[in-house]
């Protein structure tokens, strides 16, 4: 059972979020906080596998309360699942170095919210891919952007690569499988290979990888992204 802490300042959203998560056979909804402290307080006391956290809160905001409880060791295995809206990338952003494993929009369809929750239980990292284009838009213009190196890419596979690009585009591990025609547990074996090569922390980090690498560009995400036309459209990982 994948145990889940909700946290949003607003109740209505908070109730349906945990509504949402009970209704699932494998999730279960541990408690409610609205506001980053009560969030801290909660997922020292539930342990929670994950914690869907609103960036706007009062007092303390979601990023900071990200920040305290992956840094925490007592939390440090608790995963945050942020949940944004366009108009607060620039939060994502600051999310991302406070150790959020993934980032969904308000409006995501229920179905793929929980299967977020799943994804990002089992360990993965998830990021919208609209967001991902906005938050790379802002990483890349960035000065400290420019001082990351890329020579560890001289050390990849072709295909490693390639798979580094479907990362990059915000393909999920079965969406890359299915791409590139090969069973699920090589695409994870690629995808962990990247991390290990790369240094990077988790996929996100891999998704700045390969924009920084230039192997995806921000403008032009919308358009290389592949289509139904060139690939099998595959449900999001149960």
């Amino acid at each position: 059972m994948i145990r889940v802490l909700v946290a949003d300042d607003r109740t209505l959203v908070r109730g349906s979020f945990r509504i949402l998560v009970d209704s699932a056979p494998d999730l279960t909804a541990v408690g409610e906080a609205e506001s980053g402290e009560e969030a801290v307080c909660l997922a020292r006391r539930e342990r929670p596998d994950v914690v869907l956290m609103d960036i706007r809160m009062p007092g303390l905001d979601g990023i900071e309360a990200t920040r305290q409880i992956t840094a925490d060791p007592t939390t440090s295995g608790v995963r945050v699942l942020i949940l944004t809206t366009f108009d607060i990338d620039e939060y994502v952003f600051a999310a991302l170095h406070a150790g959020a494993s993934g980032f969904l929009l308000k409006d995501t369809r229920p179905a793929d919210l929980l299967a977020a929750i799943r994804v990002i239980a089992a360990g993965d990292a998830l990021l919208a891919p609209g967001v991902t284009r906005r938050l790379i838009e802002e990483f890349t213009s960035r000065p400290e952007a420019r001082s990351r190196p890329s020579a560890a890419l001289a050390d990849t596979t072709e295909r490693e690569r390639e798979v580094l690009t479907l990362v990059g585009l915000g393909l999920s591990n079965t969406e890359i499988a299915a791409h590139l025609h090969v069973s699920l547990s090589t695409a994870k074996t690629h995808v962990g290979r990247l991390l290990m090569k790369l240094g990077a922390r988790d996929r996100a980090q891999l998704v700045i990888a390969a924009y920084d690498a230039r192997l995806v560009r921000p403008a032009s995400t919308a358009e290389t992204r592949p289509t139904s036309a060139d690939r099998t459209r595959v449900p999001p990982p149960a």
